[in-house]
């Protein structure tokens, strides 16, 4: 067990704690769970920046943390992209039920591909894009600026900003993806006989 992996754990046992305290502060309005929440969100993020460093600077990249880390990263955005999403005007500013069905259906699409990916050629290689990591970069964004409470004018930026990443993202993953499927011999036609 690496330190990369083990930050990458202590960042998925965030997770429940953040959703918690988010959904207490919905119910009560006390402010003490929305900056809980709040932290709990940020450490988780601040360490996906440190576990990834620590993995490529020291060495530490494993099978395990090709696995958790990804999987990290979509409980902490989806968890906190599907609790900004409930109706809650009176505590804080909403994603757009739009935003948040696209993003979910990306990330099970992407899912899908991988998987089909597999089965046909063997193996799955998936290139980090950096309009990939934008897309995460705003995505995480959007939501600390939410739980902020900061200026709402900035919001549609970081809405619109989120949008064009993420989608832009899944259709260079699906580019890559069908020039897997289309290299791989199983997916050539079958001579007859």
């Amino acid at each position: 067990m690496t330190t990369a992996n083990k930050i990458t754990i202590l960042r998925i046992l965030l997770i429940p704690f953040f959703i918690i305290q988010i959904l207490y502060y919905y119910k009560s309005g006390v402010e003490m769970h929305r900056i809980l929440g709040l932290l709990s969100f940020a450490v988780a993020a601040i360490l996906d920046g440190v576990d990834g460093y620590i993995a490529r600077h020291y060495n530490q990249k494993s099978d395990l943390g090709a696995i958790l880390d990804p999987l990290g990263d979509k409980m902490l955005l989806v968890s906190g992209i599907v609790l900004l999403s409930f109706t809650n005007q009176s505590y804080l500013s909403t994603i757009p039920l739009w935003l948040t069905a696209g993003l979910i259906s990306r990330d099970i699409l992407l899912l899908m591909g991988w998987g089909l990916i597999r089965v046909t050629c063997g193996k799955a290689v998936v290139r980090p894009r950096i309009l990939g990591k934008m897309a995460t970069v705003f995505q995480m964004a959007t939501v600390i600026w939410l739980l902020m409470k900061w200026k709402e004018s900035f919001v549609p930026f970081l809405i619109w900003g989120t949008a064009i990443c993420t989608f832009g993202s899944f259709f260079l993953y699906a580019w890559d993806g069908m020039r897997q499927l289309s290299a791989s011999p199983s997916s050539s036609p079958k001579a007859e006989q």
